[in-house]
């Protein structure tokens, strides 16, 4: 049977056509604020909530809670609040603070799920939270809801404050100064952020998400300059590689973020060449 034959057959089933939704629209957010996040030099604040995240997850699994994302999405929406604190007071303070609550959280999920787990397979649970796994084709049809909604929101908030978040990324002091509240834009960015990681830890897992957000707008800039170009095209490689991941890791039948990842770090070396060939690369 052909990988085309044997995608079509996938395709078929309910869970396959739920994945590659969710996962397209997330990568779709992510790519969209992962270039604000670039462009402020705040790249790091990813991988330090996806750490937060993969806590309140231990902690969630540790209360045997139900739903999750009760507790994972308000811990990880306070812990970007701090954060962004921490930066706006310092940037030393800030790098600081990512770098405790990340190792910090990570610790202590990590912790909490050797001592009070009742799993008979901790090992397999930790590496498929932290590298991701599988469970992205087992979403019910509620979750799939619960995402596209999320993601549509987010999208929403995008658009609708665009001129205001590009205000903001390029010269948050000068936006301050010409009277837009540059904070409050700031803190609704990081809130953005903190979702995008919570939807995306089925996707790709803990550790990986920092890639999600940051590959593709690097890939767009490499090859353009201007703020709405590196969002566009950073956008359109996000879905692609999604994509392409996600038929890869149905194909080859391993966990979705591997793949996805892998896709991105390619189109990231080939950007870059491109970039270098035709002058462009910043």
């Amino acid at each position: 049977m052909t990988a085309f034959a044997t995608l079509q057959y996938y395709f078929t089933f309910p869970f396959v056509r739920y994945a590659l939704i969710v996962g397209v629209l997330i990568a779709l957010c992510a790519s969209l604020f992962g270039v604000t996040l670039v462009l402020k030099r705040f790249s790091f604040i990813g991988d330090g909530l996806s750490h937060v995240a993969f806590g309140a997850l231990a902690i969630a699994a540790v209360f045997n809670l139900t739903d999750e994302m009760l507790l994972v999405l308000p811990v990880t929406v306070a812990a970007a609040i701090l954060l962004l604190r921490g930066g706006q007071s310092a940037r030393l303070q800030g790098d600081a603070a990512i770098a405790v609550l990340s190792v910090g959280t990570l610790a202590v999920g990590y912790l909490l799920m050797n001592l009070f787990s009742t799993s008979t397979n901790l090992s397999g649970d930790v590496c498929s939270t932290l590298f991701g796994s599988t469970s992205i084709l087992t979403l019910t049809q509620a979750e799939v809801w619960l995402c596209v909604v999320l993601s549509v929101a987010v999208i929403a908030l995008f658009f609708v404050f665009y001129n205001r978040i590009f205000a903001v990324t390029f010269d948050e002091a000068f936006a301050s100064a010409t009277g837009l509240p540059a904070g409050r834009y700031s803190l609704l960015i990081a809130v953005v952020i903190a979702v995008i990681i919570v939807l995306a830890m089925n996707l790709v897992g803990s550790l990986l998400i920092s890639a999600l957000i940051i590959f593709p707008a690097l890939s767009a800039m490499r090859l353009f300059k201007s703020f709405r170009a590196v969002t566009v095209c950073a956008a359109v490689v996000s879905v692609v590689c999604a994509a392409a991941g996600i038929l890869i890791s149905v194909l080859a039948g391993t966990p979705v973020g591997s793949p996805i990842v892998a896709v991105e770090l390619g189109v990231l070396a080939l950007f870059a060449l491109l970039g270098a060939v035709t002058g462009r690369s910043a």
